[in-house]
């Protein structure tokens, strides 16, 4: 999903007040650490991940690999936290129209 402008800065402001919920420590980017990012996406739509990790081409590798994996639309990433959002079957965030 292609976000615009609009959008993101909307999304931004959502997230704005959210916590990390899933947080990534010393073994790095898992199965498990994908999967429980995959659930909280279908239950919240938008999350943010915290990635733990001192060299800024590893840290950002991760995020890249996580928004691939989990097919998600990256917001924003700020120092290590990671915004991504991916809109679930029964939408629970409604959008600005394009």
């Amino acid at each position: 999903m292609i976000l615009n402008n609009k959008q993101k800065q909307y999304l931004k402001g959502l997230a704005h007040s959210l916590k990390p919920v899933v947080l990534l420590g010393q073994h790095g980017l898992t199965e498990g650490v994908l999967a429980e990012i995959d659930l909280a996406l279908n239950h919240h739509e938008l999350i943010k991940v915290k990635v733990s990790s001192e060299d800024r081409e590893m840290k950002q590798l991760v995020m890249d690999a996580i928004v691939r994996e989990t097919g998600a639309t990256k917001v924003q990433s700020m120092g290590h936290v990671l915004t991504i959002y991916r809109q679930a079957t029964e939408p629970k965030i409604q959008l600005p129209r394009k």
